[in-house]
């Protein structure tokens, strides 16, 4: 069987006009993993709400990052899937849950290339309904309808392989060393509290308190997301000999009133800069590629508070986009898969 990788990261509107980020964003919503309501509900909030009012505030924020090349996560996906391929002897193909670069597109490439055994990467780290879930959950819907002579194998969250742990904190490490930092950030994109329940493979194990995410040997910690962000941030930490109390774990991004994975990285920014913090870093592992939520939410809004609350420095740390480490960490992700002798990391 002729073997192939298949790249997926969020995805992006075509271009910043509100048009566009309208098409994109009500992909993207009504997305039951994403928004997980009921369909009616979902849609009178996503068709006859938001997609009423949060457009053209989202097209300006899209047109505050846009690159000359394109989006940003677009054009640093593509680099990154350039350099897996230079590493690896399988074709090598990119495509996005969202947005044109769809999912199907990509698996068609790898089927014209003759590839019949593919390996899905979802760009996450770690686990979550909203990103790897409903990755997961399509490539199988368009294998079974479009594909049927494909074989898919999964990728499981690489939160925690000692590679990647090495180059995320090489990476940190690089701006840490020039650095005069009192605290360091890290944020996570928030998903709603629910969510982390609706993953609880254990019924009911989860208590939401935060106790049960460092408890060794839970069932449920391979589909937690919020148990994977913190022991990312704790694996970091102990690698780069991080001082206890310079260092903590916030999530972003949150939408609607209902309860989000907590502290919030906006609310601990403000209280920071209120508590006479003055100079503050951030790093975002929840992404590999930076994009809005990354250079506009955090590196321009979150700067925007910190200023604001009397906070001087504000250092925003790169995501690890095309590094050339990163890409041999998904190479080595590649060769285990085809060469099982390989030793796992």
């Amino acid at each position: 069987m002729a073997k192939g990788i298949l790249l997926v990261n969020l995805g992006s509107p075509d271009s910043p006009s509100p048009k566009d980020v309208k098409k994109y964003l009500g992909e993207f919503l009504m997305d039951e993993r994403v928004i997980d309501l009921p369909i009616v509900a979902r849609t009178l909030l996503v068709k006859g709400i938001i997609l009423n009012t949060r457009p053209k505030a989202s097209a300006a924020a899209y047109q505050k990052i846009w690159w000359e090349e394109g989006s940003p996560l677009i054009v640093l996906s593509e680099r990154l899937q350039e350099k897996v391929q230079q590493k690896v002897d399988y074709p090598v193909a990119l495509a996005m849950r969202y947005g044109s670069m769809t999912i199907k597109k990509g698996l068609q490439e790898l089927v014209d290339q003759g590839c019949t055994e593919i390996k899905t990467i979802p760009l996450y780290p770690q686990f979550a309904m909203a990103t790897t879930e409903t990755i997961d959950v399509k490539v199988d819907e368009l294998v079974a309808e479009h594909f049927p002579g494909v074989t898919i194998t999964r990728t499981p969250a690489f939160y925690k392989r000692e590679d990647y742990i090495n180059v995320l904190s090489k990476s940190i490490g690089e701006v840490l060393n020039d650095l005069d930092y009192e605290h360091i950030l890290f944020s996570y994109h928030g998903v709603p509290e629910r969510h982390i329940r609706k993953s609880d493979i254990t019924n009911g194990n989860c208590k939401m308190n935060g106790k049960c995410c460092f408890k060794k040997g839970s069932k449920q910690h391979e589909f937690c997301y919020r148990h994977q962000c913190e022991i990312t941030t704790v694996n970091v930490a102990k690698k780069l000999g991080l001082k206890n109390g310079t260092y903590s774990t916030t999530f972003q991004s949150r939408l609607g009133f209902d309860p989000w994975l907590k502290p919030y990285t906006d609310r601990t920014i403000e209280r920071m800069g209120k508590e006479g913090i003055k100079k503050m870093a951030i790093v975002t592992p929840a992404f590999v590629s930076d994009c809005l939520e990354t250079l506009e939410e955090i590196a321009m809004e979150g700067e925007e508070i910190f200023h604001e609350m009397g906070g001087k420095e504000f250092t925003v740390i790169p995501c690890l986009n095309e590094r050339d480490d990163f890409a041999e960490v998904l190479s080595s992700i590649v060769k285990e898969w085809a060469t099982p002798e390989t030793k796992n990391v």
